[in-house]
């Protein structure tokens, strides 16, 4: 996605990227001609969408890597290569924490996982429970979704 100014039909250069820490995510575009500038802001939801797709805005820090896209097990074609995993990663996820994630549809499974992982993270919590995800769904103000 890029962003153009209407004036002037020039691309406009990312600016400025700022978290504000409620999971939104707000950047600032200037056009290079006329500085006219325009900003987006992402509400939670979005924000976590475009973290679970791997999107920089502002560009990438380092070039891309060849065939970065290509899963290992592709190559070698092990039979694991499209089975979904339990979730896993700096949280240990208990059996009903599992349970009540695979209800989760599959399409936004990741992301609802990531969600979570960064909320205990950030608390220190070292085990995903039921109960955790009650209080993670609460306190990011995500009880209507």
């Amino acid at each position: 996605m890029k962003f153009l100014c209407v004036d002037c039909d020039r691309q406009m250069a990312f600016e400025e990227r700022e978290l504000p820490g409620d999971g939104t995510l707000a950047a600032v575009f200037r056009c290079p001609d006329c500085d006219r500038m325009t900003a987006m802001l992402t509400n939670p939801m979005e924000t976590q969408l475009v973290s679970s797709l791997g999107v920089q805005v502002g560009g990438r820090t380092v070039p891309a890597a060849n065939f970065e896209g290509i899963r290992s097990e592709v190559a070698t074609g092990s039979e694991e290569a499209f089975v979904e995993s339990p979730p896993s990663g700096p949280v240990r996820w208990n059996t009903d924490a599992v349970e009540r994630l695979s209800h989760v549809p599959s399409f936004v499974r990741g992301m609802v996982k990531k969600i979570y992982n960064e909320y205990a993270k950030e608390r220190g919590i070292e085990e995903m429970t039921p109960d955790i995800m009650d209080r993670a769904r609460s306190d990011l103000g995500l009880e209507g979704m």
